[in-house]
């Protein structure tokens, strides 16, 4: 009789390995730091774009992922154009994709071991 081989896949949480940010993760950080360098409330910025305070600071937050309808309102609001929200997380990702840290962990591959 042959014994039985589980595979078990083997890969780290991911709050642990991932160093490179969700896009969600930078579009909040993009538009927070616009609302905040306009010194303008939470409060504010959702009542103009027609939605609570707490969902544009899950957004912002990187908590949730919002519609692009979403996002060209709350640009709108902020009076920033959605390709600046667009280049400027870009340019984020990019800066963490040259980090050598970064990118060795994002390289990793899951691994099957045999138990």
């Amino acid at each position: 009789m042959e014994a039985q081989r589980r595979l078990t896949l083997v890969t780290a949480a991911p709050e642990q390995s991932r160093e490179e940010p969700l896009v969600r993760e930078l579009y909040g950080r993009v538009l927070r730091e616009a609302r905040r360098d306009q010194d303008r409330s939470l409060e504010d910025v959702a009542a103009a774009v027609g939605m609570s305070k707490q969902y544009l600071s899950e957004i912002e937050r990187g908590k949730k992922e919002p519609s692009s309808e979403m996002l060209r309102a709350v640009c709108g609001a902020l009076g920033l154009p959605v390709e600046h929200l667009l280049f400027r997380s870009g340019r984020r990702l990019g800066a963490a994709n040259r980090n050598p840290a970064t990118r060795s962990l994002n390289r990793q591959v899951p691994t099957l071991l045999a138990a």
